[in-house]
């Protein structure tokens, strides 16, 4: 059994993609896990509210795939297509140690590949 983790791409007005830093030093997509009773959609929306206190609307889904997040321990993770309906004033949670806003052509390098994938089909 895998957990499952429902992630989202969004940018700021200015055009910039949202990524937040882990625990492990890596950045990342804000969303999470999805709760039972729960639609994906519905979870990322959430998950980036409390994230980011943030209200992002999510569209279509962009990929699926499985992540092995340290050896031997996989994740599947769906992304989906958001779009920011609030004003972008972050309050970061404590789950991640920073945001950073980054022009979609100029992605930090200890991006894993899969969130580059789901940055690209985006195209904020």
């Amino acid at each position: 059994m895998f957990t499952v983790s429902i992630k989202g791409v969004f940018c700021t007005e200015a055009g910039e993609v949202v990524l937040l830093m882990n625990e492990r030093g890596e950045w990342e997509l804000p969303g999470g896990r999805i709760e039972i009773g729960e639609r994906p959609r519905q979870c990322v929306e959430r998950e980036i509210r409390e994230e980011l206190d943030v209200t992002v609307t999510a569209g279509d889904l962009l990929d699926t795939y499985l992540f092995e997040v340290v050896p031997g321990k996989h994740v599947f993770i769906a992304t989906y297509a958001c779009v920011l309906t609030s004003s972008f004033v972050p309050r970061i949670s404590e789950e991640h140690q920073r945001i950073g806003l980054f022009a979609p052509g100029k992605l930090p390098e200890n991006l894993p590949h899969g969130y580059r994938t789901s940055i690209a089909a985006w195209r904020c």
